[in-house]
């Protein structure tokens, strides 16, 4: 990722430069979304553009790398070694804003070339295994009940079968006895 001025990777997320990390982190998922790969099959350019999007995640999402980038001390080191960005500030909740001039030092990806640029199954994983995990369970629940129902109607015509032959058979017996008088 190569940033020709400081206000790049704010500009690439669609962010002012005080967001707040839930702004970046949302505005990261528009921007994600929009230019999936899986969105956009073929086109270069959105391919591109959710890689710089990625990355600008990377540096923004991160408080600490964040606060290096306004301040200029990104380094290529601490991209390399950058894990995934938490989005949660650390021990405040408002953000520190410094002047767009101590905001110039560009910076480079470090993405190796041989390796995927994306795992769409972790992302998604990441982002939205607790829905997927609650989904899951409301269907579970959702079976077990429809099985208890089937259970209970079963039972339910059981017993009525059953009512209905003793009646049968009471009222056979009743009409034997009238018909033998």
């Amino acid at each position: 990722l190569s940033c020709s001025g400081p206000q790049d990777l704010y500009d690439l997320l669609g962010v002012p430069s005080g967001a707040t990390q839930a702004q970046i982190k949302t505005a990261y998922y528009k921007q994600s979304f929009l230019y999936h790969p899986d969105r956009n099959a073929g086109s270069e350019e959105a391919a591109r553009r959710f890689t710089l999007v990625n990355e600008a995640y990377l540096v923004l999402g991160s408080v600490a790398l964040r606060r290096k980038y306004d301040r200029g001390l990104l380094s290529r080191e601490d991209l390399r070694t950058a894990g995934k960005p938490s989005g949660k500030t650390a021990g405040s909740s408002t953000t520190t804003t410094t002047s767009s001039a101590t905001r110039t030092q560009p910076f480079a990806s470090t993405w190796p070339h041989n390796k995927p640029i994306f795992d769409f199954d972790k992302f998604y994983q990441a982002h939205y295994g607790e829905q997927l995990e609650r989904e899951r369970f409301i269907r579970e629940k959702r079976r077990e009940m429809q099985k208890r129902k089937a259970e209970m109607e079963n039972m339910w015509r059981r017993e009525h079968l059953q009512e209905l032959l003793a009646a049968i058979t009471f009222l056979s017996a009743l009409i034997l006895l009238v018909s033998f008088k």
